[in-house]
């Protein structure tokens, strides 16, 4: 089970280095901005990607504006991550 949270508040875990992002968006979208330490997530890394980071620590899921993400934060949740959260409004929402 994932649940909801607002962008600001996700900035301030990256901020204090609290929490993992990953984003779903496509790769040029990742490339012309992105939140700071976020991990693009695509069908071809999906796999290590739940192999390799530490289910422990807060997983946050971006995507375009807040829709897609919920479907992977559901996946993610199910895959072993201890608290997964879609982030409001996607990276539309993102403060600058």
């Amino acid at each position: 089970m994932f649940k909801e949270i607002n962008p600001q508040l996700v900035q301030e875990m990256v901020e204090e280095g609290t929490v993992n992002v990953v984003d779903i968006r496509d790769p040029g979208s990742y490339a012309s901005g992105h939140i700071p330490n976020a991990v693009s997530l695509s069908d071809q890394n999906v796999k290590e990607y739940v192999e390799k980071t530490d289910k422990e620590t807060p997983l946050v899921v971006c995507c375009y504006h807040g829709n897609s993400s919920r479907g992977a934060a559901e996946y993610l949740s199910q895959q072993g991550f201890k608290e997964v959260y879609s982030m409001t409004g996607g990276f539309e929402a993102w403060p600058d």
